[in-house]
């Protein structure tokens, strides 16, 4: 699967298919990021400064240095082809505004679980979300500087995952990277329609 690059998909007079692909996990994983890392506009992000409010109510730690964090969502778009343009969604992280999943996941084919070993416990509400909904997911290990490593069956043993659900590694700060973790998720999407049909 070949993605159309940055150039915004052209006016043939057809409307490509909008697809709405979630990109969640917990707080500070790096939702922001890739979204930002890989959409071809400008991305819509409501980052607001962590204040003092936050103290006692978000948990900071493995992410001391985190200084914002997302109220809203995060909005991205990339093209795939003429026919096909991917909607990205990024969720909020804290347990505080997960009332906005739901309204968030209306009409997704899928999502990408972006999670952060340094506080991989965090991967679980989401993971449970996705496979509660249906929702065809992948788990993405966003890959942080001094974090331990950890390989692929770790990951899927640690998250208690199906064995059909993808686990990739991802640097969420690299275009390519992001690139490769939602092209797994079309693919998986796309397979698991397809069996359902069956």
């Amino acid at each position: 699967m070949e993605f159309a690059g940055s150039e915004p998909y052209p006016g043939t007079g057809s409307l490509p298919t909008a697809v709405k692909i979630l990109i969640a996990g917990g707080f500070g994983a790096g939702k922001t990021t890739m979204v930002g890392a890989v959409s071809e506009i400008s991305p819509l992000q409501t980052e607001e400064v962590i204040t003092q409010t936050s103290e006692g109510v978000d948990d900071l730690s493995g992410v001391e240095g985190k200084t914002t964090t997302t109220v809203a969502m995060d909005f991205g778009r990339i093209t795939i082809s003429q026919d096909l343009v991917l909607y990205l969604f990024g969720t909020p992280g804290q347990n505080r505004f997960w009332f906005m999943w739901d309204e968030l996941a209306l009409g997704a084919l899928g999502a990408i679980v972006l999670a952060d070993t340094r506080r991989i416990e965090d991967s679980f509400p989401a993971v449970d979300y996705f496979e509660h909904r249906g929702t065809s997911f992948v788990v993405a290990v966003n890959r942080f500087d001094g974090a331990s490593d950890y390989d692929v069956e770790e990951v899927r043993y640690a998250l208690d995952l199906d064995t059909h659900v993808p686990v990739v590694m991802c640097d969420a700060r690299s275009r390519e990277s992001s690139k490769l973790v939602l092209v797994t998720l079309l693919e998986h999407a796309m397979a698991s329609r397809m069996a359902a049909v069956r």
